[in-house]
């Protein structure tokens, strides 16, 4: 479990086109106290269950380009916790440009284990329109330089950034396959009231992706990552009320990475039945995908019945299957499974529908 601490823009030398951290976090006033700081560790610690790994975050800012004193500061603030055992580790937020040898060093002599780089795009022009202040060159001198320090490392990116077309995308996906990171972050652009950003968007200089194409580019991001064994551990923005409220525009959605997730499911769906050599066909997945295999409001249901393939498919769990993907097996794998769905209206596929999945081995 992450306890986060949000230190919204401090530290930061730049002010990026894209940025109100103070919207997104919700915090807004003076920077946080190391009183604060242990507050709200306390707080998340005792709703925890007992013996569950826990990783304090200190996320919104560029931590390592704090003042030395405001860093031993929060990080102090924590090592009782870590003294305790209560608490295992320490992560935190950064850009690539703030990074050299003695600042690693320091980091993990305060357990420190995992630090995310705000890379946000791997081409030069628009990390310029964007306003970042570094280079790629940057980043790949960070990547060295927490690498040979040991630390866990992921890689924040941004979807629909100025500037950014499918072909800087790919090579932005290609270049962070190339760096190796234990982790990466997606989040589409959202145009929150008072960034830059906003300014360009209400002069009509600049139009974010729709949902539709925030979701389909995500879903190629994180297909390709998945290939190259770099798991995507978050799809767009938390959802909060200051979030919502301070949103002009853009691809936002509170389940965006389902809606992801679902894309993806759609697609592996599409592609064995086209690949099966029978009409009726039985997939497995594992029990916690049903929702997603369904989708938002039984999406993926409504395309297959649209397409008329629904009717093909039997469907069975297997918690052994692996999460985020669908298998196709032998009829007699089904064991004596059947199910008939119908035709999809408005009150298909409630969660009971799904309860009365087969389980593999449960005939």
């Amino acid at each position: 479990m992450i306890i986060p601490i949000f230190i919204p823009h401090e530290g930061c030398p730049h002010r990026c086109l894209f940025c109100n951290q103070h919207r997104i976090s919700g915090q807004v006033g003076k920077p946080v106290t190391a009183e604060a700081v242990q507050a709200e560790i306390q707080t998340w610690l005792e709703r925890t269950p007992p013996h569950q790994k826990t990783q304090v975050a200190f996320y919104g800012g560029s931590f390592t380009a704090l003042p030395r004193l405001r860093q031993k500061e929060l990080l102090n603030a924590a090592a009782p916790f870590l003294e305790s055992g209560q608490v295992q580790s320490l992560r935190l937020s950064t850009r690539p440009d703030c990074l050299d040898d003695e600042q690693a060093a320091f980091l993990k002599a305060h357990q420190v284990a995992t630090v995310e780089l705000g890379v946000q795009s791997m081409n030069e022009q628009v990390l310029a329109l964007a306003r970042r202040g570094h280079s790629v060159a940057a980043v790949e001198q960070a990547m060295l330089v927490l690498r040979q320090a040991k630390l866990e490392i992921g890689i924040q990116l941004l979807l629909g950034l100025p500037g950014d077309k499918r072909a800087s995308l790919r090579h932005t996906v290609e270049q962070v396959i190339l760096l190796r990171p234990d982790f990466v972050r997606i989040y589409p652009i959202l145009v929150l009231r008072g960034s830059g950003l906003a300014e360009l968007y209400e002069q009509g200089r600049y139009q974010p992706f729709s949902l539709d194409k925030a979701v389909l580019l995500a879903a190629f991001m994180k297909k390709r990552f998945a290939q190259a064994g770099i798991p995507v551990i978050r799809l767009g923005l938390q959802a909060g009320a200051e979030l919502e409220s301070s949103l002009l525009a853009g691809p936002w959605h509170p389940a965006f990475g389902e809606l992801v997730s679902s894309r993806l499911m759609f697609r592996q769906t599409k592609k064995l039945l086209a690949q099966a050599k029978t009409n009726q066909v039985c997939l497995q997945i594992n029990p916690r995908d049903q929702s997603v295999f369904r989708g938002i409001k039984a999406a993926n249901i409504a395309r297959l019945e649209q397409l008329g393939l629904w009717q093909r498919i039997s469907l069975v769990t297997d918690p052994a299957q692996e999460r985020g993907f669908i298998k196709m097996v032998a009829r007699e794998e089904c064991g004596s499974f059947t199910q008939e769905f119908g035709s999809v209206n408005k009150s298909c596929c409630r969660a009971t529908t799904f309860s009365g999945l087969a389980t593999k081995g449960s005939g």
